[in-house]
């Protein structure tokens, strides 16, 4: 079976090295396609994606952001098993190993996640108690909990190529929670399996989207959420959840 990764860029060169090094680490019984989609870099990032030439397929040119860069990598994509990892975040030990035999074993299985960690710019863990609520809500999935609140963590999933094909990839107009959006679409036609281990690590850092635009981000994942309920139930209990979270983080900030 053929796992392929699509990892979107754009002025990453601090980390997308370690990036990659983290998908071409990993070892099982599957063969690896790690695409690379750079939206025109202006710092190192050409220079490191040269360095891995021979290691990764990688195109860059001038694109219309992060959910489109990652629809051009999916539609370059030869893998039966599609995994999204952005270029600031990792993969941890033996994940794609743990994805494949979970796909392999379970036939019907199309989509899943795991677990993953938050770490700081210099790659050590942070915000264990943000970690800890999000792993709380992971292993109580329900697509009604689903819609009240984003609780899936995007390095960690994992889909069928098949899937994405039936519902449609990403929708490029939006700009903060395209991967909210692809979740509910992916849970209106199948419950996703869970994999109670770590898989991955998604990085805070300060020139990252999550950490400067996160009002933007829950604006958005309202906005959508709206659009796939129309339970004025369960767009009152988002909101009154987002106005939550926008406190806790500006507790964290202070």
């Amino acid at each position: 079976m053929k796992i392929s990764i699509i990892t979107p860029s754009y002025n990453q060169a601090a980390f997308i090295e370690t990036t990659i090094n983290s998908v071409l680490s990993q070892k099982g019984d599957f063969d690896l396609e790690l695409i690379v989609v750079d939206g025109g870099s202006t710092d190192s990032t050409i220079e490191i994606l040269e360095k891995y030439s021979k290691y990764i397929t990688w195109v860059s040119e001038e694109d219309k952001g992060q959910a489109h860069a990652v629809n051009k990598g999916i539609a370059m994509s030869t893998g039966e098993i599609i995994g999204w990892l952005n270029s600031d975040d990792i993969y941890l030990e033996n994940a794609l190993q743990k994805v494949l035999k979970y796909f392999t074993l379970h036939k019907n299985c199309q989509w899943l996640f795991g677990k993953c960690k938050i770490i700081d710019s210099l790659g050590k863990d942070s915000r264990s108690l943000n970690t800890k609520y999000k792993d709380f809500h992971l292993l109580r999935y329900r697509f009604r909990k689903l819609l009240i609140e984003n609780f899936i963590s995007q390095p960690a999933v994992f889909f069928r190529k098949s899937l994405i094909d039936e519902v449609g990839h990403l929708n490029s107009t939006y700009h903060y929670a395209m991967d909210y959006d692809l979740w509910l679409r992916f849970g209106k036609e199948v419950d996703p399996c869970i994999i109670n281990e770590y898989l991955s690590a998604f990085r805070k850092h300060s020139d990252s989207k999550s950490e400067n635009s996160y009002k933007k981000q829950f604006n958005e994942e309202y906005k959508i959420a709206k659009l796939h309920t129309n339970s004025k139930l369960i767009c009152a209990l988002h909101w009154l959840n987002i106005r939550k979270i926008l406190i806790a983080y500006s507790l964290l900030k202070k």
